[in-house]
């Protein structure tokens, strides 16, 4: 091969991201050479409608619709991977790196359901993978999960990585929106799908946890290993009484070691005012890291998007061909050798926020208390107000110290069955990561 053949990149998609990543090669193809040491040229692009008229992509582009003109092609060196979902982005992949072509995807839902094979397939055909793309967008954090983090025995990790929710949560609390208007501004500034069912449900947020925490904690976490649940129950009385309390309401994603036991859930919590992750607001992400070594570490920045997606895509593809013009060696895939149970969401242990609507006459808290006692749960806080209607009900939210998720639900169950409880309106856990 001569020392200055262009490095070709094929292109597997040519929507939003995808675009993206072609204008970025051509519009930065001086800086990357320069960074690289060879020129790196887009050989073609994989579309699903190749007639389609495209004025946004750069001159000359080769556009087909036959993945083997991509996959099969001897002179590709690198093949990026935009397609999104399941597949055929799976089938695509492992045939690139079968060929022994480099790869590069961002994306979450592969990575999440078949990282360990497609880590291996890398392995086994001794080529690169990379995937900075697939979970934090424009923060950089599978690089530093896999290199500079790499001595440090990760205890946990807290994270805030769907933008969507993080939006309409921050608008929900500053502007009292209820859940359906905030979902309605998210969906006008394009910050979700036309379905936003991965986003809200928690399943976005699942499949990125599950790639951070296999890296984090060097296990196979698969994202249905991953509890998840969404945001869809949160209204403003529980935003108002948060900031009574001190709180702010983040859907988090967390991942905690437990002696062999893995902690992963993703659900909407309680966090104190003052912790970091609760000051990130709108379409920002920030993943928080515990470490044996490095104590405590955060990243911050923009988690979704075209621009900062591409950003990630391309200083995969960078660094890829700096090793193939340097005639390096791929690096070394991550090894997910150790086997961490994952922690039933039964026995987690933390505390929680109540809110339920009773009738208002004496007697009720004594049976409500009653209920909680029995089951060792122990009251931190309530709080009682009038609901102003013919019915007589009052609104009561109770904080707890920390009690068993097992014996809360159980006592939901019971408080519901109550005559004199007319509704459970919520339960919403509250945490203090890094405590």
């Amino acid at each position: 091969m001569a020392s200055d053949r262009p490095i070709a990149v094929g292109l597997l998609g040519l929507g939003v991201v995808g675009g993206g990543v072609a204008r970025a090669l051509a519009d930065k193809a001086a800086a990357i050479e320069a960074s690289v040491g060879r020129p790196v040229r887009l050989a073609a692009a994989l579309v699903a409608h190749p007639r389609k008229r495209r004025s946004d992509v750069p001159a000359g582009l080769r556009i087909t619709g036959e993945p083997s003109e991509i996959l099969d092609d001897p002179a590709v060196d690198i093949v990026v991977e935009v397609i999104g979902g399941e597949e055929p982005a799976f089938g695509y992949i492992q045939r690139a790196l079968h060929h022994g072509k480099h790869v590069v995807t961002a994306n979450k839902e592969v990575m999440a359901k078949h990282g360990p094979e497609v880590l291996a397939h890398a392995a086994e055909h001794g080529v690169s993978i990379g995937f900075e793309g697939s979970v934090g967008a424009g923060i950089p954090i599978i690089g530093p999960l896999l290199r500079e983090l790499a001595a440090n025995e990760i205890g946990a990790v807290n994270a805030i990585i769907n933008g969507t929710t993080n939006y309409m949560l921050t608008r929900m609390a500053s502007d009292g929106l209820e859940y359906a208007d905030a979902l309605a501004a998210a969906q006008r500034l394009g910050y979700t799908e036309a379905d936003p069912a991965s986003d809200v449900d928690g399943d976005d947020a699942a499949y990125k946890l599950a790639i951070l925490s296999s890296l984090a904690f060097r296990t196979t976490v698969r994202d249905t290993d991953v509890y998840r649940e969404g945001i869809a129950k949160l209204a403003p009385a529980d935003f108002a009484y948060a900031a009574e309390l001190g709180y702010a309401i983040k859907l988090v994603a967390i991942a905690k070691r437990v002696g062999d036991l893995l902690q992963a859930r993703v659900h909407p919590a309680f966090l104190p005012l003052a912790h970091p992750l609760a000051k990130v607001d709108g379409v920002y992400n920030a993943v928080e890291l515990e470490g044996d070594l490095v104590d405590w570490a955060m990243f911050q920045g923009p988690g979704a998007g075209a621009r900062p997606t591409t950003s990630a895509v391309l200083g995969d593809v960078i660094s890829i061909a700096q090793a193939v013009a340097a005639g390096a060696p791929p690096a070394r895939p991550p090894v997910l050798d150790r086997k961490l149970r994952i922690q039933p969401m039964a026995d987690l242990e933390t505390k929680y926020y109540l809110r339920l609507r009773a009738s208002d006459r004496p007697g009720v808290m004594a049976q409500i208390t009653r209920v909680l006692g029995d089951l060792r749960v122990s009251l931190a806080s309530v709080i009682q107000k009038e609901v102003a209607d013919a019915a007589g009900t009052a609104e009561i939210v109770i904080t707890t110290h920390t009690a068993k998720e097992s014996a809360v639900q159980e006592a939901v169950t019971k408080l519901a069955a109550l005559d004199v409880v007319l509704e459970v309106s919520n339960l919403v856990r509250v945490e203090d990561p890094g405590s």
